[in-house]
């Protein structure tokens, strides 16, 4: 199985996502498009992974390289490959399947909780119906045409949704300790995550990702 993450900035990598992808036997490939790597096309890989970053998802005059991942990120969703977009990833995968991405109400940044409004999702339902995640954005979205809702928060009612087997999560739980000290320099003055918090966040994520590492496998088995 080839996974491909697409990183953003330097201080959000894959996280936990990849000892997921590693423990169903998947190649991870981090493309780094703030690098200016080239994006791959979507015949080359089997499950594609977007991560978070501070740009809009639609700020393609400063960042060229977000039309060219949506259109990948539209493609695979097509051709049935799961994909996973998180922060800024859920964004552009919600605006890759012709939803409005917009201004949120207010920013939603810190340790939190979503609720899970789902209760037969493979991935997130087991883990309910609260979870502790790391929040850290300004954008929300609308939700793509036949996409189901999976969790919300009173912040942002649009947290988590499913099309298919691609998955948008406008949180964070691919983060641990590291993670946490990656990221800390760069969160707002006034904000502050504890190593207790992101322990917590820890212990659901690597359930949460490794369930969905095992549905993302499985599609691609099926689909071969």
């Amino acid at each position: 199985m080839r996974s491909v993450v697409i990183q953003h900035v330097p201080f959000e990598g894959p996280g936990l996502i990849a000892p997921a992808l590693f423990a169903v036997g998947s190649k991870v490939t981090v493309v780094r498009a703030d690098l200016g790597d080239e994006l791959p096309a979507a015949g080359q890989l089997d499950v594609l992974v977007v991560l978070g970053g501070p740009m809009g998802a639609l700020d393609d005059h400063e960042h060229p390289h977000l039309a060219r991942e949506r259109e990948l990120i539209a493609e695979c969703v097509r051709l049935g490959k799961p994909v996973l977009g998180v922060c800024l990833g859920a964004q552009l995968l919600a605006a890759a399947l012709g939803a409005r991405v917009r201004r949120g109400p207010v920013a939603e940044i810190g340790a939190g909780t979503v609720e899970l409004v789902s209760a037969d999702d493979p991935v997130f339902s087991p883990a309910g119906p609260r979870i502790p995640v790391v929040h850290w954005h300004e954008d929300t979205f609308d939700l793509p045409p036949g996409a189901e809702l999976l969790a919300s928060s009173d912040l942002c009612a649009h947290q988590a949704f499913r099309v298919g087997t691609a998955y948008g999560l406008q949180f964070h739980v691919e983060i641990g300790p590291q993670e946490l000290w990656e990221i800390t320099p760069h969160l707002p003055a006034d904000s502050e995550i504890t190593l207790a918090e992101v322990d917590e966040v820890q212990a659901v994520g690597v359930q949460v990702l490794r369930r969905w590492a095992a549905c993302a496998a499985a599609a691609v088995e099926g689909g071969r």
